[in-house]
């Protein structure tokens, strides 16, 4: 088995996994709050870090057809959101490459 690499965010607001505690991303990278997810709200991110994902899958969501992956925490494997790999319809395009994560599964550490 390989070696677990883990990263860390520097910054004042960083959103770290609520079960783990593994930084995954920060709120420089939040690009919207208004998303809905299987627990309830969710935030759109520009991108993350110390996750992965799972096979792509094509799914109807409240705003149309997209293909996604499911996004799985580093450090405890927690299904956390999920990846938008492709839109069909082009006013959703804008998603492509981001992610989602569930405000259910993380916390927000502000520092000083």
């Amino acid at each position: 088995m390989g070696r677990l690499i883990l990263e860390y965010l520097e910054g004042n607001r960083i959103y770290v996994c609520k079960k783990c505690r593994i930084h995954l991303t920060n709120f420089q990278n939040r690009i919207s709050k208004n998303f809905k997810g299987g627990t309830g709200q969710a935030y759109l991110f520009e991108q993350g870090i110390n996750y992965h994902v799972g096979l792509p899958v094509d799914k109807d969501l409240l705003t149309g057809k997209h293909t996604v992956q499911d996004l799985m925490c580093n450090g405890c494997c927690e299904i956390i959101g999920w990846k938008y790999i492709k839109a069909f319809r082009d006013s959703e395009k804008y998603k492509e490459g981001k992610i989602i994560i569930e405000k259910y599964f993380i916390e927000k550490i502000k520092w000083k």
